[in-house]
């Protein structure tokens, strides 16, 4: 990967050359997405969205003519992530804005994509009538409209996570590269504003109440501090140099626990929003 972030960074043409060619290659459009961002973090918003249109045109492809529009959305939030934080040097604000950027794609799913809506939410039905032939006839019909909620929250929660970890590849490329150790320090750092905590939160809480796709807000929301407390939990080990089969302890935990960890971890993202646990612990080999 660093080799490739060095070619990238070689000029425009090699940069334009990759980032088109990823994304028009399928399963690869994420390494088209995290170039663009890549240069947008290092070179500057105007540059970036030079080489992004590159990536932009078979992103459009896929998204006309192959109706998948995963490529498209995550181009685009890679790039407006990576622009946000390029411009206000906050992963705080960078995160929100691909936050918001979900919600949007939540809404223009149903507009710009019915058919591929109803594939789904029509494979999903069939799903359920083969694991529940005693049920009701007409029980389909009834959960129809969750599963097409369910079906819009993970499509638009996909391409926000998808985004966010693109915009972190290419952050990690441009420290490897010019700031060796930044990317790292910067991770480990990352905290939750106490209004932005309280915010998302209630967020998450009134989502069923404002008319809007609980599960959407839930991805939107619930992101910004699902990274907030995995930073805490990389910040924490790495002040106390506890070493790095902790950190693989708690990702086989967390896959193994899944939500119930999960909800664990937003709690201890708004807590630390107010506390700062990482500023009141002492690193390793200080002096007590």
């Amino acid at each position: 990967m660093r080799a490739l972030a060095q070619f990238v960074m070689r000029g425009p043409l090699q940069a334009g050359l990759v980032a088109a060619t990823a994304t028009a290659v399928p399963l690869l459009f994420w390494v088209g997405a995290a170039v663009v961002g890549l240069v947008i973090l290092r070179l500057g918003i105007t540059q970036g969205l030079n080489i992004g249109l590159w990536a932009l045109l078979p992103a459009i492809g896929w998204g006309w003519v192959g109706q998948d529009p995963t490529a498209l959305a995550v181009l685009l939030h890679t790039a407006l992530i990576a622009a946000v934080l390029r411009f206000t040097l906050s992963w705080e604000r960078a995160l929100l804005s691909g936050s918001l950027l979900a919600v949007v794609s939540g809404l223009l799913l149903p507009v710009l994509y019915p058919e591929l809506l109803d594939q789904l939410v029509g494979a999903g039905l069939q799903l359920y009538d083969q694991y529940d032939v005693n049920g009701p006839a007409d029980a389909g019909a009834q959960l129809e409209p969750a599963i097409r909620q369910t079906m819009i929250a993970s499509m638009a929660g996909m391409f926000l996570a998808t985004g966010v970890f693109m915009t972190m590849l290419a952050r990690s490329w441009q420290a490897g590269l010019y700031n060796p150790g930044g990317f790292r320090k910067e991770f480990h750092a990352f905290r939750l504003s106490v209004p932005t905590a309280i915010g998302c939160v209630v967020v998450m809480l009134a989502g069923p109440y404002l008319g809007f796709n609980p599960l959407l807000l839930a991805w939107a929301a619930g992101l910004p501090m699902f990274l907030a407390a995995v930073a805490l939990v990389h910040g924490v080990v790495g002040l106390r140099n506890m070493g790095s089969h902790w950190l693989v302890m708690f990702y086989v935990a967390l896959v193994l626990l899944g939500p119930s960890l999960v909800f664990l971890l937003l709690i201890l993202a708004f807590v630390d929003s107010w506390l700062d646990i990482r500023g009141r612990i002492k690193p390793s080999g200080s002096a007590e």
